[in-house]
């Protein structure tokens, strides 16, 4: 019989993934199923948990928060080598759950889990860490570095976008060897970003081509332009119209990625943020995830 663990970081979303303890045991009983609910205490611990749970027979591990509570659970399903992932969207980006069209409803999060609907997605590497969604060095990453501070006063959309105008003003362009699937370029870049998912930065469609299982990364590269034209093509990224500045935005579909940079970059890698060597490998892993969704 299915046993069902649901882990909740009860800080994602400001607070509000912890409220949704209540509902979710309210919702459970009524099914009749064995589950059982854990809030996290410490940043990693939900991988640590989630790898506890399936070596005591748990079949299905639901991540109760945001991008990166997802991305720690995943990585316990993974390591251990079985396991199904749940999602009930409570961060504040919820990006992966965009493209997977997981409702942000948590009832009805919980329905397509009960139901049993679920597929395959592929997993994505980058210098050896797994990632389910997006990877990107560059002014995004530092974006999101900044806009952490940001998100202790404003919990919504609004605070990327305030952390997107204050970084691009002091940001400077990154010359990069970009290599994509073994064709090699030089670039002056402002990002790169590399993923399995369409969304980041709370609803920001930066890879509008990409699908979650088709063995591929989508990549998106945004050369080096003005700081007037970036304020003009920021807005079309949340509906993925960037993509028509053709001379600015180069799109491409490879396996393997290569990005070795001449000055320190960040790596940002579903939404955490990471100090970053000059050379950044990602690759399209050989085993998928199996996700409810």
């Amino acid at each position: 019989m299915d046993r069902i663990l649901f882990i909740i970081n009860p800080v994602a979303g400001g607070g509000k993934a912890k409220k949704l303890l209540p509902v979710i045991d309210k919702y459970m009983v009524k099914t009749g199923k064995i589950y059982d609910i854990v809030l996290t205490s410490r940043p990693k611990e939900a991988t640590i948990i989630s790898k506890q749970a399936i070596e005591k027979g748990y079949t299905t591990i639901v991540a109760v928060g945001g991008d990166g509570t997802i991305n720690e659970v995943a990585i316990g399903i993974l390591e251990s080598g079985k396991g199904t992932l749940g999602i009930i969207p409570s961060g504040t980006g919820n990006d992966l759950a965009r493209t997977l069209n997981i409702p942000f409803d948590p009832i009805e999060a919980m329905d397509i889990i009960i139901k049993g609907n679920k597929k395959q997605i592929d997993i994505g590497f980058v210098n050896n860490n797994p990632f389910l969604n997006i990877a990107s060095i560059g002014l995004d990453s530092e974006v999101v570095k900044n806009t952490e501070k940001i998100k202790i006063r404003i919990r919504s959309r609004i605070a990327y976008v305030i952390g997107v105008l204050s970084t691009l003003f002091n940001f400077k362009d990154k010359r990069v060897q970009l290599e994509i699937d073994d064709v090699s370029m030089d670039k002056n870049i402002f990002l790169i970003a590399v993923g399995n998912g369409k969304y980041y930065g709370g609803g920001l469609k930066i890879l509008p081509m990409a699908i979650a299982e088709d063995g591929y990364f989508h990549v998106c590269v945004i050369n080096k332009a003005s700081k007037i034209k970036l304020l003009f093509l920021f807005p079309s990224i949340f509906k993925g119209k960037h993509i028509k500045f053709r001379k600015d935005v180069e799109i491409f579909k490879a396996k393997k990625i290569k990005i070795v940079t001449e000055d320190k970059t960040y790596l940002n890698i579903d939404g955490e943020i990471y100090d970053n060597e000059k050379e950044t490998l990602f690759k399209v892993g050989d085993k998928r995830l199996t996700v409810f969704c």
